[in-house]
């Protein structure tokens, strides 16, 4: 009871997810694709120089590159979605991966910008979304009680990536120029196929076959011993048989479940995501020039992306293992608000930076705040949807981000360009941000948290909220209290036609005494005794 068989469209149950084992191999191959998906794209603007000279073109020009990466990371995911809903996530995984390396590979071949653009912007940034959301749908399947920690340690893959990639590139370009180095990348690019090759969904067919072997083990004990117990466990599975033909089949898993709209906290995040993206990546991009104008060296401007790299590594798997603390997780998005509220304070107090030893402060509380937010994004997703609905969840919200961060950053630097200020950018930047983390706070407060202590504890619905595990379990309830009711009405008129049976039997052999025939009464003895004459034989054949 309570199983599905995938073949005729059904959902199977969900699995219980391990929280190791198996988990940790996943995560590894999660943190390489968080690594790649999000420093490959920053890591690319090593080569700009050579392709400006090779192609006779400008940085802005250029730099649309990351961007159409960065847009097809974001804007593919409701196609994402779909696929994953209707592949699963291992066969998207390879396919993604084997564009992205495609993608770089074909770019080291291109005559043009144009061609840059359609390979190693188009195909490469797609085959890095394919990878990217899977992994983490993956991610939440394997990981429950450690869910806050393994969110954490994967997304330290950026950073960590980052301060690699961009010292390989700026290597490889040197030695191979431009061409070999895309060459190369490519090839380091196949890894996410092999990372999606671990991507090994949860087994159900050792569940499946102890509940069969349970099955025929209580069909043995509740029958006779002997051949009859055979012919029982034929008509028990002949009956399932019908019980299965009889029974509505269960809806298909939608391509893309809209119904997450109904989720009140489901739209107070997406708002509130949409805000924060507005200003969280404007301070990173804007900071080394900003260094410069202020009297700082080239060499120790760039340093400063490295000091937040270096920060980031560690403040998100710390951030991660606060959250998963049993008096913290239930309060994770007031965490995330309190995250997002530090970034954008330390926007606004590093407004007035004016020496390098204010940068490098910035930088510091930076790091540690960015890295919060990142480690605690996609979990407090996963909190709110829940494991069933996040690859559909994941996906809306990475295409209402991706509109985000065309605005942001591009908006950002067109007032540079007007007003010649990075005071404003840096208070604009970070009002955003602060914005952001009191909507979700208040929001959450007023329309989540007061909801709940209205709602009678009679009238809550697991299911309602959109992110239970249990939305198919109330369905088998169902259907298992509606088959026990059928096996009691059975046994009832079995039993019922069996004490007809002997009444009958007991009525004959006293109206037999009465007329002499000498066969003795008893509870239906009387009818197999040898001793009863041929008339008293006619009769109970007749009976």
């Amino acid at each position: 009871m309570g199983r599905s068989d995938p073949e005729e469209g059904q959902l199977p149950a969900p699995v219980k997810p391990p929280d190791g084992g198996w988990g940790w191999i996943v995560l590894f191959g999660c943190f390489v694709i968080t690594g790649f998906s999000y420093a490959f794209p920053k890591a690319v603007s090593v080569y700009f120089k050579e392709l400006m000279k090779d192609f006779h073109v400008g940085y802005s020009d250029t730099a649309w590159i990351s961007s159409i990466m960065l847009a097809m990371l974001y804007g593919t995911g409701p196609v994402c979605s779909i696929m994953v809903n209707q592949f699963g996530c291992r066969p998207v995984m390879l396919i993604g991966g084997l564009l992205a390396s495609a993608g770089m590979i074909l770019a080291s071949f291109t005559t043009n910008i144009i061609e840059l653009y359609l390979t190693a912007g188009v195909l490469t940034g797609l085959g890095m979304a394919l990878n990217f959301q899977p992994s983490l749908i993956m991610l939440g399947a394997y990981f429950d009680k450690r869910r806050p920690l393994a969110n954490g340690l994967a997304a330290a893959g950026s950073p960590v990536f980052l301060s690699a990639l961009s010292p390989l590139g700026q290597v490889l370009m040197e030695k191979f120029g431009w061409r070999g180095g895309f060459l190369i990348m490519g090839g380091l690019l196949l890894n996410c196929c092999t990372c999606g090759a671990v991507m090994r969904p949860l087994d159900m067919g050792m569940k499946r076959k102890m509940e069969k072997t349970q099955d025929k083990y209580e069909a043995k004990e509740m029958l006779p011993i002997g051949g009859k117990s055979e012919e029982g466990i034929s008509a028990t599975d002949g009956n399932k048989k019908g019980k299965k033909a009889k029974k509505k089949p269960k809806k298909g898993k939608k391509l893309l479940d809209f119904s997450i709209f109904s989720n009140r906290g489901f739209i107070i995040y997406t708002i509130s995501k949409f805000i924060l993206v507005l200003g969280l990546f404007v301070p990173p991009i804007l900071l080394v020039n900003y260094a410069k104008d202020t009297g700082v060296p080239d060499t120790e401007a760039a340093f400063l992306l490295s000091i937040i790299g270096f920060i980031d590594i560690f403040a998100r798997p710390a951030c991660g293992m606060v959250a998963g603390l049993k008096w913290v997780r239930p309060h994770v998005s007031y965490l995330f608000s309190f995250a997002m509220l530090f970034n954008g304070m330390t926007d606004i107090c590093s407004a007035r930076a004016s020496n390098y030893t204010g940068l490098v402060i910035f930088c510091v509380f930076f790091g540690i705040s960015y890295g919060m937010v990142g480690a605690l994004q996609f979990e407090v997703l996963m909190a709110i949807v829940g494991s069933q609905k996040f690859s559909s969840a994941i996906g809306l919200v990475l295409l209402i981000e991706a509109f985000a961060v065309l605005i942001g950053p591009p908006s950002a630097g067109r007032l540079v360009d007007a007003l010649k200020n990075y005071e404003v950018i840096f208070y604009l930047a970070g009002s955003e941000v602060v914005l952001s983390a009191l909507f979700l706070a208040m929001a959450t407060y007023c329309c989540l948290n007061r909801g709940k202590k209205k709602e009678p504890p009679a009238e809550k619905n697991p299911s309602a909220a959109g992110g239970s595990d249990t939305e198919e379990a109330e369905s088998d309830v169902q259907d298992a209290e509606e088959h026990g009711s059928d096996n009691h009405q059975l046994d009832h008129s079995t039993d019922n036609t069996m004490v007809a049976a002997s009444e009958e039997a007991n009525h004959v052999a006293e109206e037999q005494s009465r007329e002499g025939g000498g066969c003795p009464q008893g509870d239906g003895e009387v009818l197999a005794r040898d001793a009863c004459n041929a008339d008293q034989t006619v009769e109970r054949d007749r009976f």
